[in-house]
């Protein structure tokens, strides 16, 4: 019965044929499966970390200060405008409201943005929300300048912030944290715009330091 026994060797090798496909098929959906693990690993590194909160996170030291002289501000010019109306005798509803609306829009054009840094982020929060950018994967660094000087940071993963440079100047501790980041994309290849601004930013803030060091030291 040669054929009975080549055909069943024959069924038999169809068996140990797909047996072997299988395996394959199983160790090649190991490895695309690895594969998908590794994509996942790889944009938990490069997602945005999240709000990081007690020591780790260094904030502005001049922010309580500036909304309480908005605060101030958006107070007294209600208040005058509400005084010449009673002194006039031309107070109603609706020019209350109308001063009391003026005070808010007052108020939300001072209100100071929030920034607050850690290690590999930076986030500026104001009326609107919070931005945040990774600052260990920056690829651009931009001032503007004019009225209200602004630093411009954008990142990798294409988050974008505005700061004003006087609060990096102001916070030695957020700084340090900036260019400690920038430092790192600079290693990666990242950043190729923007390291003379920061040069630039870093030579300030450090004449500035020693400027408060001297004064605090009474020495000329």
């Amino acid at each position: 019965m040669p054929g009975a026994g080549s055909t069943a060797r024959g069924e038999g090798g169809g068996d140990d044929a797909d047996r072997r496909c299988g395996a394959h098929g199983a160790r090649g959906g190991g490895q695309e499966g690895g594969g998908a693990r590794d994509g996942r690993h790889t944009r938990k590194r490069y997602a945005l970390p999240p709000p990081v909160h007690g020591p780790a996170a260094y904030r502005d030291r001049r922010w309580a200060s500036e909304l309480r002289t908005a605060a101030w501000c958006s107070a007294g010019v209600l208040g005058l405008m509400l005084t010449v109306d009673v002194a006039c005798h031309t107070l109603d509803p609706l020019r209350a409201a109308c001063w009391t609306a003026t005070a808010v829009v007052l108020f939300a054009a001072l209100f100071p943005a929030r920034v607050t840094a850690g290690a590999g982020w930076l986030a500026v929060r104001g009326l609107l929300g919070e931005r945040r950018v990774r600052t260990d994967l920056l690829v651009l660094v931009r001032r503007s300048d004019g009225m209200a000087p602004r630093l411009v940071l954008r990142d990798a993963v294409g988050e974008r912030v505005e700061l004003d440079p006087g609060v990096l100047t102001a916070n030695p501790a957020l700084w340090h944290l900036l260019d400690t980041g920038a430092r790192l994309s600079r290693e990666r290849g990242l950043l190729r715009s923007g390291s003379e601004v920061l040069r630039v930013l870093s030579e300030h803030i450090d004449r500035d330091g020693a400027r408060k060091i001297f004064e605090a030291s009474d020495l000329k």
